[in-house]
């Protein structure tokens, strides 16, 4: 089985499930926790910002231009800052340490 850990906003640690092929904002999403996602997984917004917070963040691709684009208007930004609608999971992902980024 495959997890992802999540530091909430209220910095309590959730192990969620993660399936290969879903993106880190539908696995968070899904386990109800509090994220957004506004566009519903389009680049068009940020409210699934969140901060890659292990060395894991080596395993996703490159940040693309439209993702970029939404950061640079999001809030909070740092250089371990992603899009979670953006990061389709993968095996090598697994163990991905994340936290959410500020609302």
């Amino acid at each position: 089985m495959s997890l992802i850990i999540i530091k909430d906003r209220d910095g309590r640690v959730h192990q969620l499930k993660a399936e290969v092929g879903s993106t880190i904002m539908e696995i968070i999403r899904d386990a109800g926790l509090d994220i957004e996602a506004a566009c519903g997984g389009c680049c068009a917004c940020a409210t699934c910002h969140v901060y890659i917070t292990n060395d894991k963040i080596n395993k996703l691709k490159l940040i693309d231009d439209d993702e970029e684009s939404m950061l640079d208007q999001a809030f909070d930004v740092e250089k371990i800052s992603r899009l979670a609608c953006q990061i389709e999971f993968t095996d090598e992902m697994n163990g991905m340490e994340l936290t959410l980024a500020p609302q």
